[in-house]
């Protein structure tokens, strides 16, 4: 899987561009927190609530709701109003690609995407594994859908390729040396003999020792992790960044189930009874199982925060498949960190989740999810300008719905 980070980068480089210039002016005493919610029972969406039907805490203590503004496909249906707002309600769409095989599904995704949902007031900038792009209002004036359409999925399918290509290099040299690794054991002679031989095995890497090869394997797994690393601050800057977008904010993150092939734990046992005279092959079969065992990299609760604190909903698309079957070893999937640290982070948001190897239906699931809410607004009570998080909970009274909103806020 390409790094997570390079499509992170892309966004985090946008800062500089002019588009994204615009300052929010600070009201010291008093201030308005806006809270996009989506209510359903269900699955269908709930649009007859009034604002007498909700109630809003803050750090557990209920607050008073000012205005409430129910909106459908980018316009507002019904406002109820104790005190007048202007609701921003146009879209900011980030569309972030980590996939490393381009397929039809896909390309419909982005057909349907453009033809269906996006029109000349939208904001739209793509990121793919190696670029981002912005795709300017203008451009309906001067192309048709079918050919913005075809440039992207042109687009989509080089850099994917291209931003893939380390990827699935690197994973095919493990493959390899998984096969040999479990085929020198299960030869016919005893695999003391094989190490003595110089690992005489079936594979391309017949030339190569086993402690090498062990010694290999470790090294491009460590290559792996140093791809798909994903850097906290680069986090909070993005965060920071889209903060400073006026207007509602969606990203759609697609990201590709990752397995990676292994060396059974049988196989790396064997290994450490024939290597008990080697601590520099011992210690490389004690990092392997390491690397099997994935912890997320970055603070998810301080991440968590900083998105919902930027009022972003961040709707996370993780695309399934079925592992590849091959003789000798195992494919396990190791996107397990990354799937808990991005679903925490959707569901902070207000976010829609799924997992699906369909990715045309989840993305229209995710599309629909973000084209009807309500918009509440309140004036914190006690409002002290500290820094610290508060935490938003809302609530429909006497109903069981669900309910779905941003975590929280700084209060800064």
């Amino acid at each position: 899987m390409r790094n997570v980070l390079l499509f992170l980068l892309t966004i985090a480089a946008l800062v500089i561009l002019p588009l994204h210039s615009q300052k929010i002016s600070e009201k010291v005493l008093v201030i308005n927190v806006e809270v996009p919610v989506r209510v359903y029972d269900g699955n269908k969406f709930v649009d007859n609530l009034t604002i007498d039907d909700f109630e809003i805490y803050e750090n557990g203590k209920l607050q008073k709701i000012e205005a409430v503004y129910l909106v459908k496909n980018n316009n507002i249906q019904r406002s109820e109003e104790k005190q007048k707002f202007f609701p921003k309600i146009s879209r900011n769409f980030f569309l972030l690609f980590e996939i490393t095989e381009y397929t039809q599904k896909l390309g419909e995704a982005v057909n349907y995407f453009i033809k269906n949902i996006f029109t000349p007031e939208d904001n739209l900038i793509i990121i793919t594994p190696i670029k981002s792009y912005i795709l300017k209002k203008q451009i309906l004036k001067v192309k048709s859908k079918d050919e913005i359409v075809n440039q992207l999925k042109g687009l989509l399918k080089r850099d994917i390729a291209l931003g893939s290509f380390e990827y699935k290099s690197l994973v095919k040299d493990l493959e390899g040396l998984a096969i040999s690794l479990s085929a020198a054991l299960s030869a016919g002679e005893s695999g003391r003999d094989l190490i003595q031989m110089g690992g005489t095995t079936s594979s391309e890497y017949q030339e190569m020792p086993v402690d090498e090869q062990l010694m290999r394997y470790e090294s491009i797994l460590r290559e792996l992790e140093e791809l798909r690393y994903v850097d906290q601050k680069r986090l909070l800057d993005i965060a920071n960044f889209l903060k400073r977008k006026e207007g509602q904010k969606y990203v759609f993150l697609f990201y590709q189930r990752e397995f990676i092939p292994q060396i059974s734990p049988r196989v790396l046992n064997q290994y450490s009874s024939l290597f008990q005279d080697r601590p520099d092959i011992l210690q490389v079969l004690v990092n392997l199982f390491d690397f099997y065992r994935r912890d997320t990299t970055f603070n998810i609760d301080k991440v968590k925060k900083a998105y919902s604190d930027s009022s972003i909903s961040i709707h996370f698309l993780f695309i399934t498949s079925p592992p590849k079957k091959m003789f000798g070893i195992q494919f396990q999937e190791q996107s397990e960190d990354i799937y808990k640290a991005f679903k925490e982070i959707a569901d902070a948001t207000g976010g829609y989740i799924e997992s699906s190897s369909n990715i045309l239906s989840s993305f229209k699931n995710a599309l629909n999810a973000s084209e009807n809410y309500y918009l509440l607004y309140y004036i914190p009570k006690n409002y002290k300008r500290d820094g610290k998080f508060r935490r938003i909970e809302v609530k429909v009274k006497n109903r069981d719905y669900k309910v779905i909103h941003r975590y929280g806020y700084f209060a800064d």
